[in-house]
């Protein structure tokens, strides 16, 4: 009698199926062949008889076994800056200048010349233009390396004074008092955490001073009884001024008046000020320094510069993110509520047709990831049962939406209305 293990499909025909077509292409066939392979010893050692002769189970186990890198997925939280779905998504512009940087590049050449430039001097100048405030800028790997370095440079064995009410914690743990410390600098705390005064800080700041800190509380509001001094107020102490606007909002924008702007921080009078890029600024992960020349340079020629710096891809995407501003977030922020409704309620009327329980709903959205913390805006969303939540996590092109009321709701605020809107529909219908 013929084992019915025989039955399971075979190498050649699994490799022919068209969703193995893009691993082939990134992994090549010997690591596609390697997951088929062992895709195919589960199904053998089943005791399901119905395992064995499924097509479609070695495909998806095949899958399963592949390397897998980051998943791409649409976005419907209605976080426009999501911390775990990556933070910004980079511009049409910023991605094909990843790609065109990717092989080599003239990051620390100067083609006229034929000799060693400095190191991406191209995207520095897009910044510099960026905020002709600035003395002089400089890029490092995220915020908090910038917070970092400006630590090691100006404040080692020394004292940087900073308010109790900014002592923050920014995620998963993470303490800026605990970086800051990490650098040998020694915290002196003044004020208290609802209300501190130009004179608490005049008070503190001595021969040990390193320089002053303020760090913008990117994610969370203290109200009522408060109070903290305007930047201007610092600046003739006689030490730094350090400026932490956290969410990389480089001038001022109109639909975030109380959102700190690097432009603004510096006609103030900040010395220096510490941005992220990937957040409001909507480019990669970096950190800017931007201010006094005098300072910048000693940033940059401090060893530890050489551990924080960038990769030519970051600063390809940065100068394409600075030399045009129309980035995902820029256009998600500026997105209009009845244009959003409409777009929901055009994609409810879709699947309503195709027998699915779905209807436009208003919906509330945030910045999020560190910026203009309880700023709402008005939205929309395409609201399902409760079960489709799991469901299109799951999906081949995975879809992130919220869970409120019992009921899934996906809003629109960050999803691009093309290909964005089919692409919800599709994944809902295979979903059904």
């Amino acid at each position: 009698m013929t084992d019915p293990r025989r039955t399971i499909p075979r190498t050649d025909t699994v490799l022919a199926d068209p969703r193995l077509v893009d691993p082939l292409r990134r992994l090549g066939r010997a690591t596609v062949k390697a997951a088929v392979a062992a895709a195919q010893q589960r199904i053998r050692e089943a005791a399901d008889p119905a395992w064995w002769s499924d097509p479609d189970l070695v495909v998806q186990l095949a899958l399963a076994h592949l390397p897998r890198g980051p998943v791409e997925v649409l976005n419907a939280t209605g976080v426009v800056v999501h911390t775990n779905l990556g933070r910004a998504p980079l511009s049409s512009a910023a991605i094909l200048a990843v790609g065109q940087a990717a092989g080599y590049t003239d990051v620390e050449f100067d083609l006229a010349s034929g000799k060693r430039h400095p190191r991406g001097e191209s995207a520095l100048h897009a910044l510099r233009r960026a905020v002709p405030d600035a003395g002089d800028v400089h890029v490092v790997n995220n915020n908090a390396a910038a917070l970092l370095l400006c630590a090691l440079v100006l404040a080692q064995g020394r004292e940087i004074v900073i308010s109790r009410g900014e002592l923050v914690e920014i995620g998963d743990g993470f303490r800026i008092p605990d970086l800051l410390e990490s650098t040998g600098a020694r915290l002196r705390e003044v004020g208290t955490t609802n209300r501190t005064t130009a004179r608490d800080f005049a008070d503190a700041v001595g021969d040990r001073t390193g320089f002053i800190l303020r760090v913008h509380p990117s994610n969370y509001r203290v109200t009522g009884f408060t109070s903290a001094p305007d930047l201007a107020e610092l600046t003739d102490l006689g030490v730094p001024l350090v400026v932490d606007i956290g969410s990389g909002l480089l001038t001022p924008h109109p639909l975030l008046p109380d959102e700190p702007d690097a432009a603004s921080a510096l006609r103030a009078g900040a010395a220096l000020v510490t941005a992220s890029a990937d957040k409001l600024l909507g480019g990669p992960q970096a950190g800017l320094l931007l201010g006094d020349a005098g300072l910048v340079t000693r940033l940059r020629r401090h060893p530890s510069a050489r551990a924080l710096r960038v990769d030519k891809l970051t600063l390809a995407a940065l100068e394409a993110t600075l030399l045009d501003p129309r980035t995902p977030v820029a256009e998600a922020v500026a997105a209009r509520e009845p244009d959003l409704r409409a777009r929901a309620e055009e994609m409810s009327r879709q699947l309503v047709a195709r027998g699915v329980d779905a209807r436009a709903v208003p919906s509330v959205s945030v910045i999020g990831g560190g910026g203009a913390p309880g700023v709402e805006f008005p939205s929309a969303a395409v609201s399902l049962p409760h079960r489709y939540a799991e469901a299109l996590r799951l999906d081949r092109t995975p879809v992130v939406g919220r869970v409120e009321g019992g009921r899934c709701l996906l809003d629109l605020r960050a999803v691009p209305a093309h290909p964005g809107d089919e692409a919800l529909v599709e994944a809902v219908l295979r979903c059904t």
